[in-house]
């Protein structure tokens, strides 16, 4: 087949800016072929280079004492003791997901679960978090049927247990949805494989499912924004198969036992290209690969189609040349190709070799290594104004206003669609703040959770960012766990824009403060960027996912009050109505700056629940609707009415950050209250659960009616 003249027009679309094309001219001396300007495309665009972004992601912090791993593998390793660690990490699929919901989403989780299992672990948990236009917007309720039903599908098959997450709903998606998947699993610390290929002439071997044209160019894809082209883009997102998958992780678990990797990565954005290039480039090799010998599924696939086809459910390994007749008994029995591809070589090349003819001679750590790296100018956002005047409202019209939007109503048409007690050791479900899964065999559990509030990142990025870590781990302590370390997330829209890349700049700032003072360092994580149509961004949206353990049942805090349990506030009274879910909700409006946030005031007041711990019966934090929808939720898990002493609207609904609520039995108030004293923490009653109505103040409503209304809006509007 005729390749394709190298013009200005291809190099534009391979998204390659002249002076990057400039720059692959300098490295190789020669003009490229199309399949190497495909593979200069796939490893310098956005998604796999992290050009924009690189310079601001060094500054967080990634390293502790529980850190195994972090940034820069698969996915982040944490120790949990006992010669236990979990691994994980958070991933986007957005891009593919609002061309192809089902399939976007479906892939989105098969990714982030090979993520996982080629560091050696088998996945225990997954979460999502999920962003949509607006509810009456023509395209929401088709994205999110198919977004749902794409995780739960993809999961479901698969077997592994979605214990968390998190769906919003914001005029600012309206043209670019946010997929983001987490998954974690176990492993042994001792027993962790990594992607560094090493050692000359080691086969490199093919793993799993045929390669197909579906994904090609994917990568490049979600590194540009959308335009009136968009249906164009449906062939680049992948098709998924999670009962593959699942026999591909038997396959590799059962083959590191085995002892045959010398060492493992996911194929995933880029596929062949990208995996070939990372283990190449991490152990100081170079890599040749034989096409001809690459399993497909479909007839006359170029070296381009398949060095850039991201077709699902494939790695790429190095091999111990002895034991590979045992490994490839091991793919045969669970029916998965097994080929030699290439083997690993001295030189710095990345040889392409198809049908007798050199498609790619290039210097493999120029690839990687000599990616561009932009130091974009950014400008720091117009500070956000206080809001212009006090704001009130009838306390139960307020709470009406909240439980009747999607955004805050119960989500169980989400989270039914989704097995959440597969494997049999899920502790807390969907719907009850951080989701707890029981470390198989043993008296811990691990907490999981991901936050973000993207109306404050857009207020105040770096308030926004630091609130985003403070949520997840408030949402950690409130059931007991340690929070131990963090992935991230981090959606924006063009960094080419200087307003973008100070939303991200400021985010980063506080994201790695607030990482910093809690403890929690990211290690592993994602930059999403281009998330815009017809020159819109999204919200900024740097979503926290954070893993936190409860290292025995005892330390394990419930979500049920019981009747007469005295509610207790670990906080500042609440006031800050900037930016609240009350105004956007109640009054359509996006206004003020978004809460402060008191880092060493979020560590002690985290210290204190989990060291009194034992007297209390139920916690949840106070984020979205303030002190009123916090009690409400407790509440209505309890079945039981609740009485709140006050009825002012700034002290209901104020999401002023670092607070909990608390529920205890009556005899346990004064010694909680004693303890708050001594340890210096701001801790005060502010009512009683009991009886069967909500009475905020002088306000009352049944709980009945509150209930019905929360769950059923979300169906009701968008499902």
């Amino acid at each position: 087949m005729q390749e394709p003249a190298i013009t200005p027009e291809l190099i534009e679309a391979h998204g390659l800016k002249p002076d990057e094309y400039d720059r692959i001219l300098e490295i190789i001396g020669r003009e490229p072929t199309f399949t190497e300007l495909g593979i200069f495309s796939a490893m310098w665009n956005e998604h796999c280079s992290y050009k924009s972004s690189k310079k601001w992601l060094r500054t967080l912090p990634t390293e502790g004492p529980q850190v195994i791993c972090g940034p820069g593998e698969n996915a982040g390793i944490v120790d949990i003791g006992d010669g236990q660690a979990v691994v994980f990490k958070m991933e986007s699929h957005n891009h593919p997901s609002y061309i192809e919901p089902y399939q976007g989403a479906a892939t989105g989780v098969g990714g982030i679960l090979r993520d996982v299992f080629t560091m050696g672990a088998r996945p225990i948990a997954a979460m999502n978090s999920l962003s949509f236009g607006a509810p009456d917007h023509p395209k929401t309720k088709r994205l999110l049927a198919g977004v749902v039903e794409g995780v739960g599908g993809y999961g479901n098959a698969f077997g592994v247990p979605t214990v968390g997450g998190e769906v919003r709903f914001h005029p600012a998606y309206n043209g670019n949805c946010l997929v983001n998947a987490f998954a974690a699993g176990l492993a042994e610390a001792d027993k962790i494989f990594y992607s560094a290929a090493s050692g000359v002439g080691m086969p490199v071997v093919y793993l799993g499912a045929k390669t197909g044209r579906d994904g090609v160019g994917g990568a490049t894809m979600a590194s540009a924004e959308f335009d009136e082209t968009i249906e164009e883009k449906r062939p680049t997102v992948q098709v998924g198969d999670p009962f593959t998958e699942k026999r591909l992780l038997e396959a590799c678990l059962e083959l590191m036992a085995s002892g045959a990797v010398i060492s493992i990565q996911d194929m995933g954005a880029a596929g062949l290209t990208c995996s070939a290039v990372e283990m190449g480039d991490k152990g100081g090799l170079g890599i040749r690969l034989d096409l001809d010998r690459v399993p497909v599924r479909e007839r006359a696939m170029t070296a381009y189609e398949m060095m850039l086809s991201e077709s699902q459910e494939r790695m790429l390994m190095v091999l111990r040349p002895e034991k590979e007749e045992e490994a490839k008994a091991i793919f045969d029995k669970w029916d998965l190709d097994f080929a030699i591809v290439g083997e690993t070589i001295a030189e710095d090349r990345f040889l392409i070799l198809h049908g007798n003819e050199t498609k790619a001679d290039l210097p493999l750590s120029k690839l990687a290594s000599s990616a561009p790296e932009y130091d974009r100018p950014w400008t720091a956002p117009e500070p956000a104004t206080a809001l212009a005047e006090e704001v009130e409202i009838d306390a139960i019209e307020g709470l009406c206003a909240l439980l009747s939007s999607p955004n805050h109503a119960a989500k169980q048409w989400v989270y039914e669609q989704y097995d959440s007690m597969v494997m049999a050791d899920t502790v807390r479900s969907p719907g009850l703040g951080a989701g707890v899964v029981r470390v198989h065999g043993t008296g811990k559990m691990l907490a999981f959770t991901s936050d973000v509030t993207p109306r404050y990142v857009r207020a105040n990025p770096k308030e926004g960012g630091k609130q985003a870590v403070a949520e997840a781990y408030r949402n950690l302590v409130a059931v007991g766990a340690t929070p131990l370390a963090s992935t991230d997330n981090l959606n924006f829209g063009n960094p080419e824009k200087s307003e973008i890349m100070g939303q991200f700049v400021g985010a980063i700032q506080g994201i790695g403060e607030a990482c910093a003072a809690l403890g929690m360092p990211i290690v592993s994580g994602n930059v999403s960027l281009y998330n815009e149509t017809d020159g819109k961004a999204i919200l900024p949206t740097p979503t926290i996912g954070a893993v936190g353990l409860i290292p025995t049942p005892e330390r394990l805090i419930g979500s049920i009050p019981a009747e007469g349990d005295i509610a207790l506030l670990l906080g500042r009274a609440g006031g800050h109505l900037g930016q609240s879910a009350l105004l956007a909700e109640a009054f359509g409006q996006e206004e003020g700056d978004a809460p402060p946030v008191d880092l060493a005031a979020e560590k002690a007041h985290g210290a204190f629940v989990l060291a009194q711990h034992a007297r209390i019966r139920a916690c949840t934090d106070l984020s979205d609707g303030g002190l009123a929808l916090a009690a409400f939720e407790l509440a209505e898990v309890g079945g039981i009415g609740v009485t709140l002493d006050t009825g002012g609207t700034a002290r209901l609904f104020g999401e002023d950050q670092g607070r909990y609520l608390i529920a205890c039995a009556p005899d346990e108030a004064e010694p909680l209250l004693t303890a708050a004293e001594a340890a210096g923490v701001p801790l005060a009653r502010v009512g009683r659960f009991g009886g069967d109505a909500v009475t905020l103040g002088k306000r009352q409503a049944p709980l009945a009616d509150l209930v019905s209304i929360f769950r059923t809006s979300f169906a009701a509007t968008v499902g």
